[in-house]
């Protein structure tokens, strides 16, 4: 008999949603039979259990791949469990599975699962075979059908509740997920923007960027496929001596880039979700203050860039990498929050959110890394508008009460004549609020905040408790007291009194609010309703983390357009973005 014939083999399918290009499937379908399986285990998420339109993507997703996998014969199956390696085992048995493979992935909760789950079914005597489908090159190697388990459909995996679904419809007409729509947003990015991208990619207005980072978040475009087809380009661009290409295709590189170093410093020093690569800042003075926290989500600072941002972050699931650095620098600098709280809001909140790629962010624009962002520096929020948003279109867009403002006035309204905001409508500390901080004193707090943080550093090494130098560690308790806020949302909503600054809400993303374009790059966001708030919340401790990349004039995320149209995103210059992929 045919040993082959004999093998049925288990893949399991996580963030890499796709037939093309995909290790695990090819190599289990050359083999003989193949089990597809997708596990949803919430339990083992822990404190990184996906936010509403980053789980709608992945619902989505999963369909789409059923879908592809049943025109070639196979069929996905849905299982929802406690436990994924009970899941894995109960699989086992019913087919009499012979081996079990699956792709890697290098967060730190995967990394323990996985090796978790490779000592069980090793003692089982089931061989576990793992495949790279995630990076160009794996972090260590920078060095040098049939049976009866039950089924559950893709909604008994309770991804998407009913609650959650009127606002999750409105992401369907702006975005379509699946392995053969990443293929098509990687043509349309080549063909119609890359071109212009390193010229484009600082607008926080228009399509500057690609609209890749939840495709290859979730795995449904190889990043050798994206790599590759760079390349490609850049080699024909040199030949045709085309400058302007050729800096669009070093740029985007540099992300690609950008995306491979954060795996190797997860893959490398897990504890970095929760805790500062460097030793230094466990001694930072954070300020654990929930009312700042709070005005900093609703996007009433009383700076428009910065409001702008997380208005727009809340109502879309999405933000430009420039704002994204605009709006964590704000965080973690202005209002000496600690950087893990912030983290932790943006990975509830991205369509794309991305836990290797958003920690190196983060921990850059907090100063964390040996070669990262000067702790130090503090960028004005009113210049940065200026600078990226000189008109002030963004501002208008997502803060209609500031509509009428004047351009000169726009990003300042704060030091604009009476008449000038009588004009406009605005009125400072009722129907939009004055500056949290002032932006002097927030220098002056940061100054202050680091220099006792190395007043401490010192004395603890005069005391002998640290090595003294700047090195890397790994018992590096720097939220000690600042245990991070776990936002829930009630079920209660209750309208936005626009005259009120105290309750100055984020416009909630309802059908009349954010018209979405259905597949059109061209078009820009819809400006949201005024007379919505999103869901209150409530506060309570748990423990987690996020990351960011260098310059903050180039630091980005990873995250990509999730409403009122499909941006352009990607990546970003040097060791100098909050992305990672956009």
């Amino acid at each position: 008999m045919d040993k082959k014939s004999d093998c049925k083999t288990i893949v399991w399918f996580r963030r890499d949603l796709r037939i093309e290009d995909n290790p695990a499937l090819t190599a289990a379908a050359r083999d003989g039979a193949v089990f597809a399986v997708f596990i949803w285990c919430p339990k083992e998420e822990q404190q990184f259990y996906p936010g509403r339109v980053s789980r709608w993507w992945l619902k989505q997703s999963l369909i789409h791949l059923g879908q592809s996998l049943k025109s070639l014969g196979a069929h996905l199956v849905f299982m929802k469990a406690q436990s994924t390696v009970s899941a894995l085992i109960e699989c086992i048995t019913a087919i009499g599975a012979t081996k079990v493979v699956y792709n890697q992935l290098y967060d730190p909760v995967s990394l323990v699962r996985d090796h978790n789950i490779k000592q069980k079914l090793g003692e089982l005597g089931v061989p576990v075979q793992t495949y790279n489908a995630d990076l160009l090159y794996e972090p260590w190697e920078v060095y040098n059908g049939e049976g009866s388990v039950e089924d559950c459909t893709i909604e008994k995996l309770g991804l998407e509740d009913e609650s959650e679904k009127p606002s999750n419809a409105l992401l369907g007409r702006g975005w379509s997920p699946g392995w053969i729509n990443a293929n098509e947003a990687l043509t349309a990015f080549i063909e119609h923007h890359l071109l212009d991208y390193a010229n484009n990619r600082l607008k926080v207005t228009g399509n500057s960027t690609s609209i890749l980072s939840p495709y290859i978040h979730f795995g449904e475009i190889s990043i050798r496929k994206v790599f590759h087809s760079m390349i490609m380009k850049q080699i024909l661009w040199a030949k045709e001596q085309n400058h302007r290409g050729e800096k669009s295709v070093a740029c985007f590189l540099r992300s690609i880039g950008l995306r491979e170093y954060s795996r190797y410093i997860c893959f490398n020093f897990p504890f970095t979700h929760e805790r500062s690569l460097l030793s230094n800042l466990k001694f930072f003075p954070w300020q654990a203050n929930q009312a700042h926290f709070k005005s900093w989500r609703q996007g009433r600072t009383g700076y428009p860039l910065v409001d702008a941002g997380m208005r727009e972050l809340w109502a879309t699931g999405w933000l430009h990498n420039k704002i994204r650095v605009i709006t964590a620098s704000f965080l973690v600098k202005c209002l000496l929050l600690p950087w893990q709280w912030g983290m932790k809001y943006f990975w509830d909140t991205l369509l794309d959110a991305d836990l290797e790629s958003d920690i190196l962010g983060w921990q850059y624009i907090s100063g964390s890394l040996p070669d990262g962002h000067e702790l130090h520096r503090l960028d004005s929020p009113e210049v940065q508008g200026f600078k990226f948003d000189p008109e002030g279109e963004y501002v208008r867009q997502w803060l209609p009460e500031l509509a009428r403002m004047p351009t000169e006035w726009i990003h300042h309204p704060w030091n604009a004549p009476p008449a000038v905001l009588q004009a406009a409508g605005v009125e400072l500390g009722l129907n939009y609020p004055k500056p949290i901080i002032d932006i002097e004193l927030a220098r002056d707090n940061l100054t202050s905040a680091v220099l006792l943080m190395n007043e401490k550093e010192s004395a603890s090494q005069q005391h002998g408790n640290c090595n003294g130098t700047n090195e890397v560690v790994s018992d590096n308790g720097d939220v000690g007291n600042y245990p991070i806020p776990k936002i829930l949302l009630k079920k209660e909503k209750a309208p936005c009194p626009s005259s009120s600054s105290n309750d100055q809400k984020v416009p909630s993303m309802h059908k009349d609010a954010l018209p979405l374009p259905n597949n059109n790059n061209n078009k820009k966001r819809s400006k949201p309703s005024e007379g919505q708030e999103p869901d209150e919340y409530n506060l309570h401790d748990c423990k987690s983390e996020s990351g960011f990349s260098k310059t903050d004039d180039d630091l980005c995320s990873t995250a990509v357009s999730s409403s009122a149209s499909k941006k352009q995103a990607t990546g970003t210059s040097s060791f100098s973005s909050f992305m990672v992929l956009k």
